[in-house]
């Protein structure tokens, strides 16, 4: 049996407990729960900055850490997506309380106190978590962030109905690789974002995305659907068009499906491979 080392929690013969029984292993751990408290974090695939970005952290989301690396990194397991990688030791704290609310616009700003007028960070992306301490006119205080606007959260548990506008509000974000932060995010980064909107799982790759939903003909291919290029996904808005996170515009960005198709074709990553109904 094989297992995918992008969800795997092990690395040079130590695994997690978990995979005791499961997968051979010099020695088995317990992973230690630890919390995003930056805005955004890369999970990379070696203990340094300048390691590829494989995905991304949120405020909020929870990273069970296996090991500490020198340098301060440390390597583990992301829960809200499976994916295993290098963090930065200083983006964890340990847990504080369980989120109350997500984040529902594309982005917003954390205030240092109850007005809009005092020092803003930020900005928190569509689906960080948070815990709201307290509420004062407008402003909610989240837990290790500051005051943030009341109306850009909802409640733990409700989502949106529609996930087509839901990866809307993410049109003209910057092109990121492993990116899924509302500023900059690749595509499947794009379809995993509205997905968990809508309270949907979703895995972070192209080819796991590939196990989403049923398969479509292409002439089926509408509003809501996901079609698939070699390494690339783009989501259908109707009438022949899609919505898509591409490094051709360096953005999310709208444009007919028949374009997008010749052109990729053209660069050499032939036709679409996959038509899918999530």
């Amino acid at each position: 049996m094989s297992f995918d080392p992008r969800i795997t929690p092990m690395r040079d013969g130590v695994a997690a407990q978990s995979l005791e029984g499961v997968l051979a292993a010099e020695v088995y751990l317990d992973p230690r729960a630890m919390v995003c408290v930056r805005p955004s974090s890369g999970i990379r695939t070696a203990p340094d900055a300048s390691a590829e970005q494989a995905d991304q952290l949120l405020f909020g989301e929870r990273f069970e850490v296996l090991e500490d690396e020198a340098d301060g990194w440390v390597f583990g397991q992301a829960l809200r997506d499976g994916y295993v990688g290098f963090v930065e030791a200083a983006a964890l704290a340990a847990p504080g309380p369980w989120p109350t609310h997500r984040v529902s616009v594309a982005h917003t700003y954390a205030f240092a106190g109850p007005s809009i007028k005092t020092r803003a960070s930020g900005p928190y992306s569509m689906n960080s978590l948070v815990s709201v301490e307290a509420i004062e006119g407008r402003l909610a205080r989240v837990t290790g962030a500051g005051w943030m606007p009341v109306e850009h959260m909802v409640p733990i548990g409700l989502f949106d109905e529609d996930w087509v506008n839901a990866a809307g509000r993410l049109r003209g974000a910057a092109y990121l690789w492993g990116g899924r932060e509302s500023g900059g995010l690749d595509c499947s980064g794009l379809v995993q974002q509205a997905l968990l909107a809508c309270g949907r799982a979703c895995p972070r790759d192209t080819d796991q995305q590939q196990a989403l939903g049923e398969p479509i003909a292409p002439d089926a291919f509408g509003r809501g659907d996901l079609v698939f290029c070699k390494g690339h996904v783009a989501l259908g808005l109707g009438e022949g068009r899609i919505l898509h996170a591409n490094a051709h515009h360096m953005m999310c960005a709208e444009e007919p499906l028949a374009e997008a198709v010749a052109r990729i074709a053209a660069a050499g990553s032939g036709e679409p491979i996959a038509w899918r109904r999530p």
